[in-house]
């Protein structure tokens, strides 16, 4: 999640100034040649204002980001293989693009060295990082590039007082010529040459720029006035002059319907470098002519500016949604996840915030790296507990299923015994110790469950069949209790819902009072008369309110009353799981909504979703806590 950005523009912006006064000539001396002189208007882009390795643009950095992104170690190595060649044309952006994939790919390497250390059953805090032979190649390969580098910017700077002696020089001999002057054709031969050298060299320190021009300018306007050069010569240069300059203005001009911004910017510097290097003009067109350029120019350089200022607010729009995921995921309250289901749904939404700041542009490169860290400290620590938490709770489940598997065993020795009144409150006993039990490991929790229930199962079983004068009894029951259920499934949904209401409430309790059906029947049995249940809960809202439900105003779902059987405590300890798994994300969405409102720009694209979550998650915990009341009311009853 490394983000790149683009050197701040308004340090580069083009500088505007007015173009001197050009030499007017005295006398003309018709003999002569008129010179080319270089014209003043190089106080536009001096020629220190843009040097070489200039910072690329936004969209070349976005470029080499991506190109970097999918890279492997082997390949971010190569490609700095190849940088340590030629170091000194190389980016920086470039290089910096590639440490930061080579860095994120070993981090990568070594929280997965991490993670199977931990899961191996190590302590995150004795893992030792291995030794690694890429990462040596990447620190030598940087080492070399960052000498080079260092080198050539050593290098540059004497260059620039080399030149600088070379300019002085220069300006000497000008100087020499202005004030000793020879024979004419010769002195303006050694003018043209001196004219030459002096505009093939660029670079030189910036605080000597201005002085050394003025000088330079001053001994150029004296040669002019010593040669007197006749009209007709300056005349046909000032011409010249003209045409190029004019060229040059309608250039910059067309550029102002240029798309990319940033490329017509870094022409528009290459034009004043060509109108600086080009002669005066006449006197009366000069203003004009420059005034024209001037104008072009203002409009891409506003142009240029206005770019990144949008693009300043994009990237703090950006800044401000990743703020308030990091809040999110920093305000997560440990303490109300206490269970398997809650750490899950808490886990999906971290998962999700996520891959939403995966879709968030860049933040503003002052900031881009600390804002990337903080998310990933917060998602760092939420991940860390959670592997506390399902540690501690494996060993808990452990030693739960050692208790139940106790239990199981105790129920097995049990259910072929014939004592059937003494052995049926053993077995309920037992039951009742089973409920106080907490989870077990989920890939023994089936297993576990049936062996228990199978022995409970058989035993009641076998009790019935031994109690044959009940039979007669189990299949009047059974048939009442189709009766009850052919009436609920007789009732329209297009019935008044008060009377439907009623009458489902009646047919309930008239189901409850209903004793035992047969054990091969009982299951499926409920199984159609709870679907009757939910499609008439849900098609007339009876869970909605107590009034309409007729259960218990509590809504609790404290512990099952005696007198069901194994089967009716087994559906009723499913329904409890999923009513606390519901509550516990509904919990966990409602404690997200506290950090979002309406108003807010950046947690508005949030709200409206959660909002939606919260909304669902009620009615389906309302429906769920009225089963569990049907169940209790019935179990009661018995």
């Amino acid at each position: 999640m490394t983000d790149t950005h683009d050197t701040n523009p308004t340090e580069k912006t083009v500088k505007l100034e007015e173009e001197p006064t050009a030499v007017t000539a005295s006398e003309p001396i018709t003999d002569v040649p008129q010179p080319t002189v270089a014209s003043a208007e190089e106080t536009v882009a001096s020629e220190n204002a843009f040097p070489p390795n200039e910072p690329p643009t936004q969209e070349q950095v976005v470029t080499e980001e991506d190109a970097t992104k999918k890279c492997t170690k082997e390949e971010v190595l190569a490609k700095l293989g190849e940088i340590a060649e030629n170091a000194e044309e190389a980016s920086k952006q470039e290089i910096d693009s590639l440490k930061q994939a080579f860095y994120k790919l070993h981090n990568a390497q070594l929280d997965a060295l991490k993670l199977q250390f931990v899961e191996q059953g190590g302590e995150e805090s004795a893992f030792t990082p291995p030794a690694d032979k890429q990462e040596e190649e990447f620190k030598q390969l940087m080492s070399v590039i960052k000498e080079k580098r260092n080198s050539m910017s050593t290098e540059l700077e004497k260059q620039k007082e080399m030149n600088l002696q070379i300019k002085l020089s220069i300006i000497e001999e000008l100087k020499d010529l202005v004030e000793s002057p020879e024979d004419t054709s010769k002195s303006y031969a050694e003018f043209k040459r001196l004219q030459q050298q002096w505009n093939d060299i660029k670079l030189i320190p910036q605080g000597r720029l201005n002085e050394l021009w003025k000088n330079y300018q001053h001994y150029v306007e004296k040669f002019y006035d010593l040669l007197k050069l006749n009209n007709e010569f300056r005349e046909y240069d000032f011409k010249k002059n003209l045409e190029i300059k004019q060229r040059l203005c309608e250039t910059a001009e067309k550029l102002a319907d240029e798309k990319d911004i940033v490329s017509a910017f870094h022409q528009l510097q290459k034009l004043h470098q060509e109108y600086r290097d080009t002669g005066p003009v006449a006197k009366e067109l000069r203003d004009e002519l420059w005034g024209r350029f001037k104008a072009a120019s203002t409009v891409i350089n506003r142009r240029h500016q206005r770019h990144f200022e949008l693009l300043k607010e994009t990237e703090q729009h950006n800044l401000d949604q990743k703020t308030v995921i990091c809040e999110i995921v920093e305000s997560i309250d440990y303490n109300e996840l206490t269970h398997h289901s809650a750490w899950d749904a808490k886990t999906r939404e971290v998962i999700a915030l996520q891959n939403k700041w995966k879709g968030i542009g860049f933040a503003p490169h002052k900031v881009n790296v600390k804002i990337f860290e903080r998310f990933r400290k917060a998602c760092d620590e939420f991940f860390r507990k959670k592997g506390e938490f399902f540690k501690l709770l494996k060993e808990g489940m452990n030693v739960n299923l050692e208790k139940k598997r106790e239990l199981c065993k105790k129920a097995e020795e049990m259910k072929d015994s014939t004592d059937w009144k003494e052995t049926a409150e053993r077995f309920s006993q037992l039951q009742k110790e089973w409920k106080t039990i907490g989870p077990v490991p989920k890939k023994h929790s089936e297993v576990v469950w049936k062996r228990f229930i199978s022995a409970c199962d058989y035993f009641f079983e076998q009790k019935g069949k031994s109690t044959s004068s009940h039979r007669s009894a189990e299949l009047e029951n059974l048939s009442k209790k189709k009766s009850v259920i052919e009436q609920l499934t007789a009732i329209q949904e297009s019935m008044d819902a008060d009377e439907a209401t009623q009458q489902v409430r009646q047919l309930m309790k008239e189901w409850n009072n209903i004793g035992h059906v047969p054990f091969k029947e009982k299951d499926k049995l409920f199984k159609r008369y709870n679907n009757q249940l939910d499609r008439l809960f849900k098609h007339f809202n009876m869970g909605a309110s107590g009034k309409k439900s007729g259960g218990s105003k509590s809504g609790g779902m404290g512990t099952a009353p005696e007198g069901g059987t194994p089967s009716q405590y087994r559906e009723r300890e499913k329904l409890v799981r999923a009513a606390e798994s519901i509550k516990s994300e509904l919990q966990t969405y409602e404690n997200n909504l506290g950090f979002l409102n309406t108003s807010s720009k950046k947690g508005n694209s949030l709200l409206t979703e959660l909002q939606r979550k919260v909304e669902k998650l009620k009615a389906d915990l309302e429906l769920t806590q009225q089963k569990i009341r049907v169940f209790d009311e019935g179990m009661k009853e018995a």
